[in-house]
């Protein structure tokens, strides 16, 4: 029996409020009938127009307009001209905010998970969020993709509880250019136990 999928309303929040939750929740991606399924280990949160590390600091466009839609769809966005990366819009309509998905345990399809990170060790595979895109064949197709959606092809089920006691939190990754605070606030959520 597969888990229950996540419903619209486990989105509806605040980005920090689902960026923990996400942690330990399972990443499905259906791809010819197969599953590719990984539990999700690290995410990074990101608020709106005020938070400088975001995407939407410079307000609606054609790149940000999926994270002013609904809540419960994907935005994969293109970076450094070469990774796609995956991010969950959460947070109200029209209150932009997202959750990036930085890293995944694979459980399930790792033939096809392997043959993609062909040379890398299995815990190399997907502790990435380009990774994950590479695995998981996620590229700008999916982007706006209802995660929510009976027919959907990318959504996240329930997955493991993980404690707060194996949880780390610290700054997100990469944000060189960006001022304080949000350059340093502990936006990213890890699991560095359990």
């Amino acid at each position: 029996m597969m888990a229950r999928r996540l419903p619209r309303d486990f989105f509806n929040r605040p980005a920090l409020e689902v960026a923990r939750d996400l942690l330990g929740m399972r990443l499905v991606r259906l791809e010819n009938g197969q599953r590719l399924a990984g539990t999700i280990r690290e995410v990074e949160a990101y608020g709106g127009e005020e938070d400088l590390g975001c995407h939407c600091r410079a307000g609606r466009t054609p790149r940000t307009r999926v994270m002013y839609g609904p809540p419960g769809h994907a935005y994969v966005y293109f970076t450094y001209g070469m990774h796609w990366m995956l991010n969950f819009v959460v947070d109200a309509e029209d209150s932009p905010a997202a959750v990036l998905i930085r890293a995944i345990a694979p459980l399930e399809g790792l033939d096809l998970i392997a043959a993609r990170r062909s040379g890398q060790k299995p815990e190399r595979w997907t502790d990435g969020p380009a990774k994950i895109c590479q695995a998981l064949n996620i590229d700008g197709s999916l982007n706006g993709a209802d995660l929510c959606a009976p027919d959907a092809v990318l959504f996240v089920e329930e997955g493991e509880f993980i404690p707060d006691i194996c949880v780390t939190r610290g700054p997100r990754v990469g944000l060189y250019s960006v001022p304080e605070p949000w350059k340093s606030i502990p936006w990213r959520f890890l699991v560095t136990g359990g």
